[in-house]
């Protein structure tokens, strides 16, 4: 992947640099900010119980791998000081060897007869030191055997998991089989993981019920972590507030990396979309409690209201309020401004009852004070 545009001046790379930076810290405050915001339930759903069935796959025997890794370096003709290092690395294996050493062991042999194998197993000796990493087209090349490539495919994906390169370890285990491999508890487990973290969930559920699928005698910890990652995936809902999160931090990790490119605008332009459905369907929410609360205030009218209980004969006595003051008798003036005023914010048919209103007035204080 290019990166950087060659030939872009210091003004527009220092525009870029400070462009990558802002969406490192807004996305960083927002992913906290979020979390912060989950149950503690939402990190890792109950996982479920374990499984019964009969293995679906099971890892080769050690003795196999070192037979067809023996004969591989026979077909590529290697010399008599690559055939004794090879002796030496298969030699007094232990009853119980790890498929993490097999493939190591693997990988080292490779590199004694093949020199992409040896640039590849030097990449993955240390941690990764340059953005744009070499390609390696001999992995996909039909011309490489099999053996080989499929090991060391899965020997470079763990790698580039570790790495934090989920969209390149994705590229090199997609397809592979379990049976493929001479690690497949491996295999599976890191699929799994790749799945996990870019929120792939019919796959990653695919691939998890295919781990947990094989023999009680995998290594224990890919088979706790597999049930965790299978529930938490299972409970993830689109959308939600833990989706959202999930991606955001999927966008942070992305810039760390230095990639700001059209892909990962994409995936903020997503997140931004599914907060404005997040946040409309908050206040939808708000909106209908807020009525259900009027409708309940309605059939419940307020205690003054209610007429009080009595046997007067109802008569109300009159009195003058404002004869003193001249109640209702404005000038023309000021009571078409007072009308003006009052009539300013209502419908224009409300206009010619206040007026009447104030006619009346004026027409009652004026037989009030007739001598």
């Amino acid at each position: 992947m290019k990166y950087y545009q060659q030939g872009r001046g210091e003004r527009g790379e220092g525009r870029e640099n400070r462009r990558l930076r802002l969406r490192r810290v807004v996305f960083a405050i927002l992913s906290y900010c979020f979390v912060l915001l989950l149950p503690p339930t939402c990190v890792f759903a109950q996982a479920p119980a374990a499984l019964s069935h009969d293995p679906a796959w099971r890892p080769p025997a050690v003795e196999e791998i070192k037979t067809q890794a023996l004969a591989w370096l026979e077909e590529k003709n290697a010399g008599a000081a690559a055939k004794t290092k090879a002796e030496e690395l298969w030699s007094n294996l232990p009853a119980s060897l790890g498929e993490e050493e097999v493939l190591e062991r693997l990988a080292a042999t490779f590199a004694l007869a093949d020199e992409n194998a040896k640039k590849l197993a030097d990449l993955c000796s240390a941690p990764r030191a340059q953005l744009v990493l070499p390609p390696q087209p001999w992995l996909a090349d039909p011309q490489t055997p099999p053996f080989a490539a499929h090991n060391m495919r899965l020997y470079y994906a763990c790698w580039l998991v570790r790495q934090s390169l989920l969209d390149e370890a994705r590229e090199q285990l997609a397809g592979l089989q379990a049976a493929d491999v001479a690690a497949p508890a491996m295999l599976l487990f890191y699929q799994s993981v790749v799945y996990h973290k870019l929120l792939e969930r019919e796959s990653g559920l695919k691939t998890l019920d295919e781990l947990l699928l094989g023999p009680e005698s995998s290594p224990r910890r890919y088979r706790a972590v597999a049930k965790m990652m299978r529930a938490d995936l299972k409970e993830l809902e689109d959308d939600s507030l833990e989706h959202i999160a999930r991606r955001m931090d999927d966008v942070r990790r992305r810039l760390d990396l230095g990639r700001a490119g059209p892909k990962v605008r994409k995936v903020e332009d997503g997140v931004i979309e599914s907060l404005d459905k997040l946040i409309k369907k908050l206040e939808e929410e708000q909106q209908q409690q807020q009525q259900a609360s009027n409708k309940l205030q309605s059939n419940n009218p307020a205690q003054d209201s209610v007429p009080m209980g009595g046997k007067g004969p109802g008569d109300v006595a009159k009195k003058k309020i404002g004869s003193q003051s001249g109640w209702g008798d404005l000038p023309p003036k000021e009571r078409e401004e007072a009308l003006q005023q009052i009539g300013r914010d209502l419908p224009a048919n409300y206009r010619d009852v206040i007026e009447q209103y104030f006619k009346r007035l004026a027409s009652e204080e004026n037989e009030g004070t007739t001598p």
